[in-house]
């Protein structure tokens, strides 16, 4: 039949076409893929029939005639062998769209060509055709799709593997970093640890060089000790050498004196029954040991307790001849009288009875120095010191020749006008006390315009300084004098004083630097502790010279009181601290104090750095720290309480060891003071410091 030979045309141009060479699986489907599901269905005609109709059909009428015969047969042959089924799509998932694309336009190229001279005889052939291609689409969409999923999975792939990789090079940077950081951490540790070594070394070192200075000051110190042991020795020695040297010289004065006595009783020779030459010569022997003694001690050094004991006894024979001698011219005057009151009896010459009259010469007594001077310690003071103490007495003495044509003149207008002026310049400064501050602002004005040559009230009188060409030195030195007197006797009874006195005073010596330079003068004469300076006892000098250069008030051969003595001294020194404090308040405030608080400083260094003396050390010290302690405590500060400790801990033994029994009582004062003062960490401020409310009254 012409449709059955068309079928095997058909067939024979599968086969020989490029699908119909594909060899086929027979377990194809067991993979899973229904190719061939249409095909079981009911046939319809395909979307591909008008196609094969166009473009296969019209070959295959063509070359019917010629190749009936052999196509049948030979798809008669074809038909006979077994068909391969070709490969699933699905194995060939790594084509590319674009490839897969070209092939398929390769597969209808062939096609076409292989179609053309085929022809189809029969529908059934058209369906298997359509059925066919109609399969390659759908498994050319199926591979595209498997290809797109596998190209999705590689690139999920990739980007996991990728994002693997970066997660791992973090990783890898993380313990790298890591690692870094535990060797710098390791590095850092042994620098440490090294540092810490060598820190320790040092240490070690430092406390070695700390063991060894220690050790070395130690010995210093020793040696400095021992070294200020013997000096200290030495000075002892000195002081004690001196101290016997003064009192060798006083028991010269009295052994002389006493000869002289012995002498004096030539004129009683014809009374007495003793041999007055012998006296005389033992008296001479004893004058020339006691030189004796003195010389040789000037020669050798000091002399020994030896040499003093030998003259003492030598002073005692002295007084014993004395004694003795005048006994027996007592008994020889007295006899001498009996005889000649018996002969007058007798004789009955005269009714009166006169008797001889009797002259008895007692011996003065040798006026010594008291118990202060004899244990009196002399240091040499700085040479600084003393340049400026002879400074001031030149000053004075020049001051004192400047008006000595006033003094000494017999002109009785001068006698007057020296008369008033002393009036009107002492009498305002014995008014000074604890008045108002506006009746002292008077006193200060008065004083101030007498100073300056301005005509002042004095008696009912107008008194200047320029009525004479001397009166401003003479009015200068009469006013620091009665300053210093006023301290010396106002303020020894009346403490509180002191300010009033001491703010005049310090005001006039800033605008007048004459007269606070007389001040200190008149000061330094009459209390040398206020340089301070302790005099030293010269050879030759008489002893109630040397206890006047001391201080002492020396009247009728006799010195005053010890009691006495110390409340002038006090009322001085009291009158200085306060001086050294304060500032006339109306004065201009530019310019510094005339003579300020740094010299109260160097008072209190250069006392402590002397030797005290025995109950006169302790009375002034406490005066003047009560006066002005609060002052240099506030001026000084830390400085002030070092120097405070040092009086405690240093200087209070040295006072305690010269301070008689009888004298501790300045010196328990001072220490009760200051113990107290350590005790609160405060100076109080001194009874009768002018306040404010003073100023305003």
């Amino acid at each position: 039949m012409p449709s059955e030979g068309r079928c095997w045309e058909t067939l024979q141009a599968l086969r020989s076409s490029d699908k119909g060479r594909l060899c086929y699986h027979r377990d194809w489907l067991l993979r899973g893929e229904d190719v061939l599901e249409e095909c079981r269905s009911v046939p319809k005609l395909s979307s591909y029939s008008g196609w094969v109709v166009d473009h296969v059909l019209p070959h295959m009428q063509e070359n019917q005639p010629s190749s009936e015969t052999s196509e049948s047969s030979r798809s008669t042959s074809d038909l006979e062998q077994p068909s391969c089924v070709p490969k699933s799509p699905v194995r060939t998932p790594a084509f590319s769209p674009v490839s897969s694309a070209t092939a398929d336009g390769a597969e209808d190229k062939r096609e076409s060509q292989h179609a053309e001279p085929m022809a189809l005889q029969s529908s059934r052939g058209i369906k298997v055709e359509g059925c066919i291609r109609m399969y390659e689409l759908v498994h050319r969409m199926r591979g595209r799709e498997g290809l797109r999923q596998w190209q999705e999975e590689q690139e999920r792939k990739v980007r996991a593997l990728s994002e693997m990789a970066s997660e791992q090079l973090k990783r890898f940077d993380e313990r790298k970093e890591l690692k870094h950081h535990k060797e710098f951490q390791d590095l850092r540790e042994v620098m440490e640890k090294s540092s810490r070594e060598a820190l320790g070394h040092q240490e070690k070192l430092k406390a070695e060089h700390r063991h060894r200075a220690k050790i070395l000051n130690l010995k210093l110190r020793e040696a400095e000790q021992q070294r200020l042991k013997q000096v200290e020795q030495e000075r002892l020695r000195k002081e004690e050498g001196q101290v016997r040297l003064r009192g060798l010289y006083g028991l010269q004065e009295e052994v002389l004196h006493l000869n002289q006595q012995l002498d004096a009783s030539e004129q009683h020779k014809d009374v007495l029954k003793v041999d007055l030459s012998a006296i005389r010569t033992r008296g001479n022997q004893l004058c020339g040991l006691v030189s004796g003694i003195i010389r040789a001690t000037s020669e050798n050094g000091f002399p020994t307790a030896e040499d003093q004991a030998v003259a003492e006894r030598a002073l005692q024979e002295m007084r014993d001849l004395l004694t003795s001698l005048q006994q027996e011219i007592a008994r020889a005057c007295e006899d001498k009288r009996r005889q000649d009151l018996e002969a007058q009896v007798k004789r009955q010459d005269s009714h009166m009875q006169q008797g001889p009259e009797v002259h008895r010469e007692t011996p003065a007594p040798s006026q010594g120095p008291g118990g202060k001077q004899n244990e009196d310690l002399q240091v040499k003071v700085q040479d600084s010191t003393m340049q400026w103490y002879h400074q001031l007495q030149d000053v004075s003495s020049q001051c004192v020749l400047a008006f000595e044509e006033l003094t000494n003149s017999k002109d009785s207008q001068a006698k007057k006008i020296k008369m008033d002026l002393q009036k009107a310049a002492t009498i305002p400064v014995s008014q000074i006390s604890t008045i108002a501050g506006s009746k002292l602002k008077e006193i200060f004005d008065k004083i101030h315009n007498l100073l300056s040559g301005k005509p002042v009230q004095s008696g009912g009188r107008s008194v200047s300084v320029t009525l004479n060409p001397q009166g401003l030195d003479f009015v200068q030195y009469k006013l620091a004098e009665k300053f210093v007197k006023q301290g010396e006797e106002e303020v020894a009874s009346h403490h509180e004083a002191a300010f009033p006195i001491a703010v005049v005073a310090s005001g006039i010596w800033e605008l007048h630097p004459r007269v606070g330079d007389l001040i200190l003068a008149h000061l330094h004469r009459k209390c040398p502790y206020s340089v301070p300076f302790y005099p030293p006892f010269k050879e030759g000098m008489a002893l109630e010279d040397y206890q006047r250069t001391l201080g002492y008030q020396v009247k009728d051969s006799k010195v005053e009181q010890q009691d006495n003595f110390l409340k002038r001294m006090s009322g001085m020194i009291r009158l200085y601290a306060a001086i050294i404090q304060l500032r006339w308040p109306y004065g201009g405030r530019q310019q510094i104090h005339p003579h300020g608080l740094n010299h109260g400083w160097r008072w209190l260094a250069q006392i402590l750095n002397m030797e005290p003396l025995s109950d006169v050390t302790a009375t002034l010290l406490f005066d003047f720290l009560e006066v002005c302690g609060n002052a240099l405590m506030k001026q000084y500060q830390v400085q002030f309480w070092k120097m405070i400790l040092l009086i405690k801990e240093d200087y209070f033994p040295r006072i305690e060891a010269i301070t008689s029994s009888g004298q501790m009582g300045s010196f328990i004062r001072l220490k009760q003071f200051l113990e107290k003062c350590l005790q609160r960490k405060e100076i109080p401020v001194p009874k009768g410091f002018l306040t404010s409310s003073f100023w305003r009254s």
